[in-house]
């Protein structure tokens, strides 16, 4: 297909299965139904089990720190070349373990306080360079506006309008290049330029800019405290350099992180693209099928690198606070329920991102006898 062509990329899947469409009439069930299927007890949030999954994740990169640092420098020099990115992988996959337990605690289901959930979550989000009060607050106007073209705050899909991805980059060079930006920088760039998120009339839209028009007035300090954490741990890291020098800051911390962050945009994405789940503009859109437009991925031997939130995300979208250790349960609670609603796709990430990325390139709103609805759905 040339680029710019328009193909509906459900109906040219050798994968019917996974491109059937998830409905977008009004489901014929309510949020209140759905929590009433929960068993009472998934929504309450433990420290004994939230600290021994926060220590798991400490003590797994500490022993991974440990087995490479005493290992990798004794061995044979063509071994190295094998050895360092399999750490690099597996550290910089417990280290978005890490990321997920900072990420539940600003949605407040760490504990029952408040104040601990904000000062384990700003530790932990800043020692991994992640804004923390910058994405609690951005991450907070996603779950409310979710699959929202207009106020969702990140994964905005493109418009055919979009030249430059419905035309220039519509191509499988183009794909690639889309996919290997989107993994090494698409994590950074989103922090500080807002790539992905939404687009804002006034204002520098960035997590690190207290007077973004991400944020209200009450939320700026906070951001300036997000600022704090994520430089100093920089200033530390470059202490560090001076110490151990440039390379082994680079080994041990600088790709680790780099994997980390590639692992929160495959997470990030997968879970919010898709050929088939809507989105809808404000003629549309309501707070609940907003919700349900997510998908659940499964990461393999992964899921237990990242709490398993891979094949609990629909229900982390209608309860948030729900702590990762009880949502695959609330999730087994509610399918029977959402029915067609719950959109579960198991095919091979890489095959999936690759696929995401060639096939989802804009959204087009949704035709009925010719008039066009407030419903848009992926096309290439």
């Amino acid at each position: 297909m040339g680029a710019g062509g328009r193909m509906n990329v459900a109906a040219a899947s050798d994968k019917p299965h996974a491109f059937k469409r998830v409905p977008v009439s009004k489901p014929p069930f309510e949020l209140s139904d759905l929590k009433k299927a929960v068993p009472p007890h998934c929504f309450k949030r433990s420290l004994v089990r939230s600290f021994a999954a926060l220590f798991r994740d400490i003590i797994i990169v500490t022993v991974l720190y440990y087995l490479a640092a005493t290992i990798i420098p004794v061995l044979p020099k063509p071994l190295t070349y094998v050895a360092w990115p399999l750490y690099w992988f597996f550290q910089g996959a417990y280290l978005m373990g890490l990321w997920v337990i900072g990420h539940e605690c600003g949605h407040h289901g760490f504990s029952e306080y408040q104040w601990l959930d904000d000062t384990v979550g700003f530790i932990v989000h800043s020692l991994i360079l992640t804004p923390y009060f910058g994405f609690k607050y951005s991450h907070r106007t996603h779950h409310a506006n979710t699959n929202s073209i207009e106020y969702d705050e990140v994964w905005i899909p493109k418009r055919k309008s979009d030249k430059l991805y419905s035309e220039i980059l519509n191509n499988p060079l183009g794909s690639f290049v889309v996919f290997v930006f989107k993994i090494v920088l698409g994590f950074p760039l989103y922090f500080v330029f807002n790539l992905y998120g939404r687009k804002y009339e006034k204002g520098i839209t960035s997590h690190f800019y207290p007077y973004s028009p991400i944020f209200n007035d009450s939320e700026r300090f906070q951001i300036f405290l997000t600022d704090l954490g994520v430089f100093g741990t920089l200033y530390g890291v470059y202490r560090l350099a001076l110490i151990k020098g440039t390379e082994w800051v680079i080994n041990f911390y600088g790709m680790p992180i780099l994997f980390m962050s590639g692992f929160f945009i495959l997470l990030t994405y997968l879970h919010h693209t898709h050929p088939s789940i809507p989105h809808y503009d404000s003629t549309e859109w309501d707070w609940l099928r907003g919700a349900l437009a997510t998908v659940d991925r499964n990461f393999g031997f992964l899921n237990h690198a990242f709490h398993d939130v891979t094949r609990t995300h629909a229900v982390h979208h209608l309860f948030p606070t729900i702590p990762h250790y009880h949502t695959f349960e609330a999730r087994l609670a509610v399918m029977p329920i959402l029915g067609d609603y719950y959109k579960y796709d198991d095919t091979p990430i890489l095959e999936a991102v690759w696929r995401e990325t060639k096939d989802c390139i804009f959204i087009e709103p949704e035709e009925v006898n010719g008039e066009k609805k407030g419903i848009y759905w992926f096309y290439k």
